[in-house]
């Protein structure tokens, strides 16, 4: 998707929400998110081309613009290049990295709450870390314990939204079922949010990680993202909006349960989820004390099983981008060579062209970005 098309600020829409009749103020949030959206994260514009781009009025652009720029939100980066070199050049506008922060938070790794202090793009400026002991769970003291820490350091004023990226099903900031963590109906965003003044956003750790994949990586507005850990979850973008589902459940697959009458139990309840066939810690027990050949046996039986599970969504949402996240000793050439195999041999026809799959490049930290991401497009949609 092309910069000049892409008008729909795609984490805004995990937040849920129903529209209605647009008031003079939603009117004006809507215009400034638009604008926000298409300088997002690195593109630089001049007035003239927002206008033409979004058809408002160059009048209502500058209105907006210049409140944007005082808030501190976007600032003027220069000027244009000149075709004919002569006459007055262009200001041009762009996303400001330097006055607004936000907080993000990873709650996917295991026995570790990361979180860092970011700018408007996610870019951490400020790490830090909290391991739990071995026989310690998660609690949301030790979420907001980290955010104080972290608020301790920036300008009170210039701290604009907190994102929290967590496994598990998450509907309005509430936690509604996580077994990574092993919590039910916790309202996190309500936790968090009693503490600090500030828009608490959270988030799917798998979405979150697939908006930094979207805006940072090689993706574009139709893809389906997996992440494989300790478990495996997934993630559906199509023309730019995540796939939710019914009940904010979109792309738990991990708890699909394959086998249910002879497959290895899941801390879910049932047997034989993908997580336990072909999950991280799975593959790793399987390939434990294996030599070479049945290491990459394993591997290749767990890339095939893999593609047949997504092949049926991507037919049925005609995908031709699959992106995976997952350690290296399992998301590797072995892998990822038979898994395109297999979903080649499944899906490849006279009306459906050839899917990839390709291994995710945007490393560690991806969630906690997404998160930060989020955050801030909360803060356009709620200001």
């Amino acid at each position: 998707m092309t910069p000049q098309t892409r008008t729909r600020p795609l984490p805004l829409i995990v937040h849920g929400g129903h529209p209605g009749k647009a008031s003079p103020s939603d009117v004006r949030r809507m215009n400034r998110t638009l604008i926000f959206n298409l300088l997002f994260p690195s593109d630089a514009r001049s007035r003239a081309e927002l206008s033409r781009i979004t058809g408002l009025s160059r009048v209502a652009v500058s209105d907006v613009v210049n409140g944007m720029i005082d808030e501190g939100l976007i600032r003027e980066s220069g000027h244009a290049t000149s075709v004919s070199g002569k006459g007055k050049r262009a200001t041009l506008l762009a996303v400001d990295p330097t006055r607004l922060h936000v907080i993000g938070v990873d709650l996917s790794q295991d026995r570790l709450v990361e979180g860092a202090v970011t700018d408007l793009r996610g870019t951490p400026q400020n790490h830090m870390e909290i391991a739990l002991e071995p026989d310690a769970s998660m609690d949301p003291d030790d979420i907001i314990r980290l955010v104080d820490r972290l608020g301790s350091d920036i300008d009170g004023d210039s701290l604009i939204g907190i994102g929290i990226a967590t496994p598990g099903v998450v509907s309005d900031g509430v936690i509604r079922e996580s077994t990574a963590l092993g919590w039910r109906d916790i309202d996190l965003a309500a936790a968090v949010g009693a503490r600090f003044p500030v828009p608490v956003t959270v988030v799917n750790d798998t979405i979150a990680s697939m908006i930094t994949e979207r805006f940072f990586g090689d993706a574009e507005s139709n893809l389906m993202f997996v992440k494989i850990g300790r478990g495996i979850a997934a993630a559906t973008l199509i023309d730019d909006v995540p796939v939710l589902g019914e009940h904010d459940a979109g792309g738990e697959i991990g708890h699909i349960a394959l086998d249910p009458d002879q497959g290895p139990p899941c801390p879910c309840g049932k047997h034989g989820c993908m997580e336990t066939l072909i999950g991280a810690p799975a593959l790793r027990a399987r390939m434990s004390g294996a030599d070479a050949n049945g290491r990459t046996a394993v591997l290749q039986d767990a890339g095939s099983y893999f593609a047949s599970a997504i092949a049926m969504p991507i037919g049925l949402l005609d995908i031709d981008d699959v992106c995976v996240y997952g350690p290296a000793d399992i998301v590797n050439g072995t892998f990822l060579d038979a898994a395109q195999n297999r979903l080649d041999a499944m899906t490849v026809s006279d009306f459906h062209e050839r899917t990839r799959i390709r291994r995710c490049q945007q490393g560690a930290g991806i969630a906690l970005r997404g998160a930060a991401v989020a955050a801030t497009m909360r803060h356009l949609e709620s200001a």
